[in-house]
């Protein structure tokens, strides 16, 4: 650890003069050599680093929505080499390429506050071993080394001996104690925010390597955590600690108010959307509008919770616009455009449900479609003269069966010409003038 936290030396220096600043502040009012100054000192230098931080979380988040517009696309991946997990993870990293988009955005707050928590940990590794760092001189050092925290000097650690604890004014229990629970709660609070992200700002529906890292990620960061923590000073769990509880409470605040589409969160959110939208008949703020804006350009590509919130507005006589904004009394009216195209009131054409036909209607189209004309009935009286209708060919030799219409002779009656005429139609009558005869 000393090795890595001397990679980041050459930040030192501004990262001991913030403390000294607001030590110099905060010793006004606790005392300078009180654990209060010096501790409120490193949790103010962790405030300020995350307010510059705040630009490069709200990119993380912008990546994060970028990667949900590609879920369509990952589902036909999904879909197209279930059985080629190779050939999966190779379309997909090629997905992420072509889109711009970064899986692994959400490392990108850790990875920037690294060199600052590495820099204070070199720094009051140096108050531990009575080395003047950066900025602090001896009689910062001095005051640093007298400063405890529930008991535990500031620069002890988990691991020290019952010599070093001692030479710092402290007990070796009282430095066990304070340093293990400030471990549990850091290592705590880092699963919760993580499992907080997978359970709650997730869309389970798609599944892909980026979710399955985060989940690994949520057990392996709270044990490394607390392996790591035993060789961490008291002053870094304290940084450590406050930086967790920061980033658990902007994750809530972004579950909260801006959620994941198609996750638990959104589907929470846009709940009490639906209560405050049916008591006001509006929506409030940017933020409102602006989900219920990206809600309508979607269309139809609307997931589930989406598509209820539009429905349930719909039943209370609501309609969302395409401005975010939504209107009253024509959620049920359906406007029809200059083309004759019907459409809703947010502007989305109105599918047209053909009418259904008869069967006498379909065969009548059928055959209109045809000819232009009804089909005769074989019963149905010719308006040609008997003799103007051409007479069928003769057959070869062997009484070859060739069936004839006539328009006098019912349906489902054949002609047989075998030299001469013996329709079963006339059978009866030719018997019966042979038996008069």
């Amino acid at each position: 650890m000393d090795t890595i936290a001397s990679l980041f030396s050459f930040i030192t220096t501004p990262v001991s003069w913030v403390i000294v600043q607001f030590h110099s502040v905060y010793g006004q009012i606790f005392g300078p050599d009180t654990g209060w100054a010096w501790g409120l000192s490193i949790v103010s230098l962790v405030i300020l680093i995350r307010i510059c931080l705040i630009p490069l979380f709200v990119k993380q988040i912008k990546a994060t929505r970028a990667m949900q517009t590609l879920q369509p696309e990952m589902k036909k991946i999904q879909e197209r080499y279930k059985n080629d997990k190779q050939r999966q993870s190779e379309e997909m990293m090629k997905l992420y390429k072509d889109s711009g988009t970064n899986p692994l955005s959400s490392c990108l707050p850790i990875l920037a506050q690294s060199p600052f928590f590495f820099a204070l940990y070199h720094v009051l590794n140096g108050i531990a071993s009575n080395k003047t760092i950066g900025v602090i001189n001896d009689s910062l050092l001095a005051s640093a080394q007298k400063a405890h925290i529930f008991g535990a000097p500031l620069a002890a650690k988990f691991t020290d001996g019952s010599s070093k604890v001692e030479a710092l004014g402290a007990s070796l229990t009282d430095v066990r104690v304070i340093t293990a629970i400030m471990i549990v709660l850091m290592s705590g609070s880092q699963f919760y925010t993580q499992r907080q992200l997978m359970t709650k700002n997730v869309d389970m529906s798609v599944k892909t390597p980026f979710m399955q890292q985060q989940k690994m990620l949520m057990y392996v960061f709270p044990v490394m955590f607390a392996i790591f923590g035993i060789n961490f000073p008291v002053g870094v769990l304290v940084y450590w600690l406050t930086t967790n509880v920061w980033t658990m409470g902007q994750q809530m605040y972004v579950i909260r108010n801006n959620p994941t589409p198609g996750s638990k969160a959104q589907a929470a959110y846009l709940e009490r959307l639906e209560k405050h939208v049916a008591q006001h008949e509006k929506t409030r703020g940017r933020g409102q509008k602006a989900i219920v804006k990206a809600i309508v350009a979607k269309g139809r590509d609307r997931n589930e919770h989406e598509r209820k919130f539009i429905n349930t507005l719909t039943k209370a006589g609501l309609a969302a616009q395409a401005d975010g904004t939504v209107v009253k009394g024509v959620s049920d009216a359906v406007t029809e455009a200059e083309d004759g195209t019907q459409t809703t009131a947010g502007g989305v054409p109105k599918r047209q449900q053909p009418k259904r036909q008869s069967k006498s209607q379909r065969q009548s189209g059928a055959a209109k479609a045809d000819g232009g004309t009804e089909p005769k009935t074989s019963l149905s009286k010719s308006d040609e003269p008997q003799d103007a209708k051409p007479n069928a060919a003769k057959p070869a030799a062997g009484g070859t069966r060739v069936t004839v219409r006539h328009s006098n002779v019912p349906d489902g009656h054949t002609s047989y010409r075998d030299g001469g005429w013996q329709n079963s139609y006339f059978e009866p009558m030719k018997a019966h003038f042979k038996r008069a005869t």
